[in-house]
């Protein structure tokens, strides 16, 4: 008789001495891999566009269409893993990444890096939720918050590591490296992972919605091309701009129209009904698009205003980095006994708090303690805010809409980084032209090639622009402290409570948004009644997927 239990499906069992502490560390490895090749790309920026002579608003694109991908690529790895398997589509996936990272180290133009940036956030889309499929499959349920932390360390890592060792790398050696480096992370990886995961087969999968995949993805890339075009001509009322920027609402609105009304779409709006989903989606909506559009903002004012090389503006970078990756890690424990509903609001002042702390004090010659001492706070409230909202967002969702809730948030957060990122290099490249001339006839490739006497001679017009953008950034996140404000300050129970069935608490837990688990074999006999604390844990294992989306 096979035995099937809650981690894992007849066929899918770890390998004997594989535990899954072992498996969530080379899930680390893959998932910093990816996390650095976020963070080293903005350090990187003012190189990129001196080196290909391109401005801020086609530069961004080696960001933003990665961040696009990403997200693109989100809602199908419920369809994917069904079909591939888990085990085969994260080989694919890490391989895939590799690949794409050293054709980027290889690009020839703006218009590869970009094509090849794209590539790596298709497969970078694929690594996390695919690889919690694997641990929540392989982990017994009372162990699943150590290894959801121990996955978390990747948060920390990434954004830690990645801006000083993208920085040195780009001033001692090359941009390329900073994509070369991804090449034997990757194969280590492959080395560890297909030696140590479970083998699994494919299930039965859902029905692709490829409709709406077609209006979805290319509605955003067309939205956000229309913004940032007409924001760098100055006239949105061109066709070049006016067509996309009108294609891309029209698609857009035509994928949420199908997935109101289709049987299988591609995401399930469903979960928006909910009271304590929609109010924390529209805060993370609010508050990602301030927040992580500025992470563009801090490495250019350090290298254009103040003159610092990649390396120093990667190590001034560390207070924000490593606020928000610890405070994560507090703010994930405590979401469980303490309702979001009560510490976003707070969260979100003391993150507001912050980014106007530093914008007041940005001149072409601010004290760095002072601000890194705002740094701490706006990593402090950033860390505090995203691993509650996601949690609040996905806690009280049932069994049946986990999956569809946690791609949904997930869904928003890089898109709407991706937005945040393309408004804000608009707006700071306008702020730049209108008040130093140079930068409005050269951009910031131009900017890049001054001498040291000339930049000190324009760097109090470059600062005073950097301050004015991150006002915008300052508006955005105290703005979403109106949604917040109404989320629910008590949690009622949801998918915790032990409604299960018998027999679905034997099953396999699936990861959100990684589609169906492969069905258990049959029992000769009907299921015994669970443990007084398997169903709960059980229906539960979804929710832990939260700390996971934001790292993704």
């Amino acid at each position: 008789m096979t035995k099937v239990t809650s981690s894992g499906s007849a066929g899918e069992q770890s390998p004997p001495g594989r535990s899954p502490m072992t498996i969530a560390l080379v899930l680390v490895l893959g998932s910093i891999m990816a996390t650095l090749d976020m963070t080293v790309v903005n350090v990187a920026i003012a190189r990129l566009s001196a080196h290909f002579d391109a401005p801020l608003a086609t530069i961004q694109w080696v960001a933003t269409g990665y961040s696009l991908a990403l997200g693109a690529v989100v809602p199908i790895s419920a369809w994917a893993v069904g079909r591939f398997g888990a085990r085969r589509l994260y080989l694919a996936a890490i391989a895939l990444f590799a690949a794409g990272s050293v054709l980027a180290g290889l690009a020839w133009n703006i218009e590869s890096l970009i094509a090849f940036r794209v590539v790596q956030g298709l497969a970078g889309g694929l690594i996390m939720p695919v690889g919690m499929t694997i641990l929540i499959r392989a982990a017994p349920p009372g162990r699943m918050g150590r290894l959801m932390s121990t996955l978390g360390l990747a948060v920390l890592v990434g954004p830690l590591v990645g801006p000083v060792l993208g920085g040195w790398l780009v001033d001692e050696v090359s941009w390329r490296w900073m994509f070369y480096i991804n090449l034997p992370i990757g194969a280590v990886v492959l080395a560890l992972a297909s030696r140590i995961f479970p083998r699994d087969g494919a299930s039965d999968p859902r029905p692709l919605d490829v409709p709406g995949l077609l209006m979805l993805s290319p509605g955003l890339a067309a939205v956000i091309y229309g913004v940032t075009s007409g924001g760098d001509r100055g006239d949105f009322g061109s066709p070049g701009v006016l067509l996309p920027l009108l294609a891309g609402v029209v698609l857009v609105a035509a994928f949420v129209v199908r997935a109101l009304t289709a049987r299988h779409p591609l995401l399930d709006l469903r979960p928006f009904r909910d009271r304590a989903f929609a109010t924390a989606t529209g805060t993370m909506t609010l508050f990602v698009l301030g927040y992580f559009g500025a992470m563009l903002l801090l490495p250019l004012y350090y290298q254009v205003v103040r003159g610092e090389s990649a390396t120093a503006a990667g190590l001034l970078s560390i207070p924000m980095a490593l606020a928000s990756g610890t405070v994560m890690q507090l703010a994930g424990r405590m979401a469980d006994k303490v309702s979001p509903g009560r510490t976003v609001p707070v969260s979100i002042a003391v993150a507001a708090t912050g980014f106007a702390l530093f914008a007041h004090q940005l001149s072409a010659d601010a004290s760095y303690w002072g601000l890194g001492g705002a740094m701490l706070l706006m990593g402090a409230g950033g860390g505090a805010t995203m691993m509650p909202l996601m949690t609040a967002a996905t806690r009280r969702m049932g069994h049946d809409q986990a999956p569809a809730a946690s791609t949904a948030v997930n869904l928003l957060n890089t898109s709407m980084a991706a937005v945040g990122t393309a408004v804000v290099s608009v707006l700071l490249s306008n702020a730049m032209a209108a008040r130093v001339p140079l930068a409005a006839e050269h951009g910031l490739q131009g900017l890049q090639r001054l001498a040291p006497d000339a930049r000190a001679a324009v760097a109090p017009g470059l600062a005073e622009a950097f301050q004015h953008t991150y006002v915008w950034s300052v508006a955005l996140i105290a703005l979403a402290l109106v949604p917040a404000l109404f989320m629910p300050r008590r949690d009622r129970p949801g998918r915790d409570q032990p409604a299960e069935p018998a027999v679905r608490a034997a099953a396999p837990v699936p990861a959100p948004g990684a589609g169906p688990a492969p069905a258990p074999a049959p029992a000769p006999a009907p299921a015994p009644a669970p443990a007084p604390d398997s169903a709960p844990d059980s229906a539960q294992a979804p929710a832990s997927d939260s700390a996971a989306t934001r790292a993704s």
